[in-house]
C-alpha cells in the first residue's frame, strides 16, 4: 500500500513536470523546432502519467516506458555534455532524468500472477 501511494506521488510529480514543459515548448517553436517537437512528446507523456495515477497496475507498460526512456535520454545527454557537444549545465537534466528513471523502475507495480486450475494440480 505504501509503495503504491509512493508511485502515485511520483507519477503526479513527473506528470506535472512533463506537462509544465508545454510553456518552454510553446516559446521555442520558432527558435528551436526540434527541441519543441521533443518537448511535445514529454508533454503528451505527462498527460498520460497523470491519467495513470488512478490505476498504476493497469499502466505498467507506460510507467516502464517512461522509466527506461528517461534513462536512455539521460545517457545520451550525459554523453553529449561530457563530449562538449552540449553545455555542461545540461548535466542537471541528466540527474533529474536518472532520478525519474530509477524511482519509476523501483516503484513499478509487479505483474499479478495468474494461475489456472490445471497449473495447480
Amino acid at each position: 500500500m505504501v509503495r503504491e501511494r509512493a508511485l502515485k506521488i511520483v507519477l503526479a510529480l513527473v506528470g506535472l513536470l512533463f506537462v509544465a514543459l508545454s510553456y518552454p515548448m510553446a516559446t521555442m517553436m520558432r527558435q528551436d523546432p526540434a527541441l519543441a517537437m521533443m518537448l511535445s512528446l514529454y508533454v503528451t507523456l505527462g498527460v498520460f502519467l497523470l491519467l495513470a495515477i488512478r490505476n498504476p497496475s493497469a499502466h505498467r507498460s507506460l510507467i516502464a516506458f517512461t522509466a527506461w526512456s528517461s534513462l536512455a535520454h539521460a545517457v545520451v545527454m550525459g554523453t553529449q555534455a561530457l563530449r562538449n557537444m552540449i553545455e555542461r549545465g545540461e548535466l542537471i537534466g541528466v540527474g533529474v532524468l536518472v532520478i525519474i528513471g530509477i524511482a519509476l523502475i523501483s516503484l513499478t507495480p509487479r505483474p499479478v500472477a495468474r494461475f489456472s486450475v490445471n497449473q495447480l494440480g
